[in-house]
């Protein structure tokens, strides 16, 4: 099938050159050089090819298309699904390196479909490719698609579970697990119905994923390690202590709770642990989450203008203190003391 339409075409073409531009990101120029990141980059240019041959093929006549870029097309499609898994994979278990077991898996593919490719080349064996390759592909793909979901389990678990709440970096992998499932679910009904299908899904999915990432408070963590499970590595009393000294100590100097745009990474860093550990030691061992516990030096240094009968309006009392907004300040506030700034205020007018 063939079609002519310029909105279309533009549809269809705009998500896989942004996937390329994103792919070439995440593989050259990302300031995060973790494995992570470069598996993502992967992922997203086997993505963008084989999403990019359907859109050739969609818009360009039999008789005008070159049967190599075909090729190359069916061929990324091979390794989709690898990518995917090693991906989640490697998120899940905060890898730090690719292990060479890794390395040979993709490898041993990538040989089998360019040795396929050489011996048979779809420009003079298309029904081999058409009976046998692509339904391999397709397999190949699937297979991948379920392993992925097995690596996921326990946050599909935690999902499901009541009073546990996902991260953003465990509703990212979520997302992008559903995105591929999408476009791998589009391809096979493609196969069949409509081939159109699978492009636009896959501008879709993209322009979700991008969406999730613009809007997201916590965006910046998306690409850094998940937490692991705290009660695997307890923090002991005595190192706790000295941690909490640390950290309070941090606040009290160097006021950071003031900085409207704080992030859990730069805490952390300051007294030199990991971020993960920061969070383990503020659930566990303080009962907080990381803004309740800025809130709550916010929160002091608010009661303490208010106390002094300045003469800051309210909301300026509320910038002061680190709150980024009139309503954050007077929600959080009143969370917290039970009271209203104004009605705190009274209590100390002379």
């Amino acid at each position: 099938m063939n079609f002519d339409n310029p909105i279309l075409f533009f549809i269809c073409s705009i998500g896989v050159f942004n996937g390329f531009i994103a792919s070439f990101y995440f593989l050259f120029f990302s300031r995060q050089k973790r494995v992570q990141n470069l598996l993502f980059g992967l992922l997203l240019l086997f993505l963008s090819i084989r999403i990019g041959k359907s859109v050739y093929v969609i818009f360009t006549e039999p008789a005008n298309r070159n049967l190599f870029i075909l090729q190359i097309g069916l061929s990324a499609c091979f390794l989709i699904g690898v990518s995917l898994f090693y991906y989640l994979k490697s998120s899940v278990e905060n890898s730090k390196s690719i292990p060479l077991s890794w390395k040979l898996h993709i490898l041993i593919l990538l040989m089998i479909i360019v040795v396929v490719g050489i011996i048979k080349p779809y420009e003079i064996n298309r029904g081999f490719w058409v009976t046998y390759v692509v339904h391999i592909i397709y397999a190949i793909w699937g297979v991948y698609v379920l392993l992925s979901g097995y690596v996921l389990k326990n946050i599909f678990k935690k999902l499901f579970t009541k009073h546990k709440k996902l991260t953003t970096s465990e509703s990212w992998l979520i997302w992008v697990f559903i995105g591929n499932v999408l476009i791998y679910s589009a391809y096979i009904i493609g196969y069949f119905y409509l081939y159109l299908v699978g492009t636009i899904t896959f501008s879709v999915v993209f322009y979700g994923l991008l969406i999730f990432l613009l809007f997201k408070n916590n965006r910046d963590s998306v690409f850094q390690d998940i937490p692991q499970k705290y009660g695997s590595k307890k923090i002991d009393d005595t190192e706790a202590h000295f941690l909490i000294e640390q950290l309070n100590s941090l606040m009290k100097d160097k006021e950071l709770y003031k900085d409207t745009n704080i992030k859990l990474q730069s805490v952390a860093k300051n007294i030199h642990i990991s971020t993960h550990k920061l969070s383990q030691l503020l659930n566990d061992n303080l009962g907080k989450s990381f803004a309740a516990f800025i809130n709550g030096y916010r929160i002091e240094t608010a009661k303490k203008l208010l106390k002094e009968n300045n003469q800051f309006t309210l909301e300026a009392i509320g910038f002061e203190a680190g709150f980024t907004s009139k309503s954050s300040f007077y929600a959080t506030f009143k969370k917290v003391v039970g009271q209203t700034p104004a009605e705190f205020k009274k209590q100390y007018l002379k």
